[in-house]
């Protein structure tokens, strides 16, 4: 009987040990998805700062294209007779 008893003890062990890994599996778990969710927003927040930061650069391209700067006069042109495009679409639109 005493075979037995050290098996059961022994199976009891283990039991109680990989419970023990479990739980601390379950608290990593926790941890790093609380973490993965802080990095994605942080990432969110970058990519909208990045966005605005290129939009603000372009509208300073386009200024100083206006200005008179040589650097980007193309790219100027090219958005003016887009925008020109644009109005006299609407204005085709309103006259029918």
């Amino acid at each position: 009987m005493s075979k037995i008893e050290d098996i059961v003890d022994s199976l009891e062990n283990k039991i109680s040990k990989i419970l023990h890994k479990l739980d601390v599996l379950k608290q990593t778990n926790t941890k790093l998805s609380n973490e993965l969710a802080i990095q994605q927003q942080k990432n969110i927040q970058q990519q909208e700062d990045l966005s605005s930061w290129v939009e603000k650069y372009e509208a300073l391209k386009m200024a100083n294209s206006l200005l008179g700067s040589d650097e980007n006069n193309r790219e100027t042109k090219l958005k003016i007779n887009t925008l020109i495009r644009d109005i006299d679409h609407c204005i085709a639109q309103l006259s029918e």
